[in-house]
């Protein structure tokens, strides 16, 4: 009896011994878990904060970038541009245009530099007027004013879209455009036709109630159905971080799906989440626009990011067609799906 009862002893304070051990070794798992050290990403966007960009504050503030080992900070772009911040390697992400990026693909120094996902499936711009000014069309530009940049891939596809629907393109008066508010510009100025995106621009004159008349380019020609706006990324990152780059991307579609299925909440996190305060005083718009443009961010597409390698190809072709780039990058240049889930 006293030796059974010696055994039973040890017996427990081994039992006590191994649920002991096994707790600080949960514990120490634990720990090591929460202290692994995460990957450091930057992104660099392409403007202040607005709807274009809801995702990948909703992706911060919920946590699904922790949850993929990141730690991702969200920055204003400097004065030399975000995709150049990207190229030089102060950002591993950056948001642009696919129309901009491609100067920056055919350059004599390419900057290096990969889109690996849309941020928008559908080119959502196109020329806004106010309504009953004849200017529902390309061809009423002709005799009215168009508020320019100056681009020349812009006047190119004012010229196309216009030509293509019967209009005179010489006719077109075009001055700078200089204004910040243009729902306003085109209710003061009756003759005047601006390049909007419709997700912003065209969602602001309806929130002031001002009656417009309103084209997408893509309506006009399918070719002018690019990519704008785009995630790229720094080829040097992609190559040496490609989990980190698939998670990034993941996460940041988890953020995207978010604002599609709540577009209010999502709405709330990107004016919460502006430390330029930009969007203060202008909440309405915002609600406004998150409603309309969650329905952009996948639209058609089979998957969130997704670039078709046609209507990308498609539009570069263009360029190098209308000598609008020296170089033909029509052959899947300066994109890549690979990194999508």
């Amino acid at each position: 009896m006293k030796k059974r009862m010696i055994c039973l002893v040890l017996a427990a304070a081994f039992i006590i011994s191994l649920a002991a051990c096994s707790k600080t070794d949960k514990e120490t798992n634990s720990n090591n878990k929460d202290n692994k050290e995460k990957t450091a990403i930057t992104v660099c966007l392409d403007y202040t904060p607005n709807t274009n960009h809801t995702g990948m504050f909703v992706a911060l503030e919920k946590g699904y970038y922790e949850e993929a080992g990141l730690d991702v900070t969200i920055v204003q772009p400097p004065e030399n541009g975000a995709t150049q911040a990207c190229a030089a390697g102060q950002a591993q992400f950056a948001v642009d245009f696919q129309d901009i990026l491609a100067a920056a693909l055919t350059s004599d120094t390419p900057l290096d530099v990969t889109a690996v996902a849309a941020l928008l499936q559908h080119n959502t711009s196109g020329i806004m007027s106010l309504k009953g000014q004849g200017m529902d069309k390309p061809s009423g530009l002709a005799g009215k004013t168009y508020l320019t940049w100056d681009s020349p891939i812009e006047l190119a596809t004012l010229e196309s879209v216009v030509t293509k629907d019967g209009g005179d393109w010489n006719k077109v008066n075009k001055i700078p455009n200089t204004v910040t508010d243009d729902a306003q510009d085109i209710k003061q100025n009756p003759d005047h036709a601006i390049w909007i995106f419709y997700g912003w621009g065209g969602i602001n004159a309806e929130v002031n109630n001002i009656e417009t008349d309103f084209f997408y380019f893509k309506d006009i020609d399918p070719v002018f159905d690019y990519y704008t706006p785009v995630l790229v990324a720094n080829n040097e990152f992609l190559n040496t971080n490609p989990d980190a780059a698939k998670a990034f991307l993941e996460a940041t579609k988890k953020g995207y799906e978010f604002a599609i299925a709540n577009p209010k909440e999502a709405a709330d996190i990107l004016i919460n989440s502006d430390d330029t305060k930009s969007l203060v005083g202008s909440e309405e718009l915002v609600y406004e626009s998150q409603e309309w443009i969650s329905q952009q961010y996948i639209a058609d597409a089979e998957k969130w990011g997704y670039i078709d390698p046609a209507r990308w190809n498609g539009f570069y072709s263009w360029l190098y067609d209308n000598k609008l780039v020296e170089k033909d990058i029509s052959n899947n240049v300066g994109f890549s799906n690979d990194y999508l889930s």
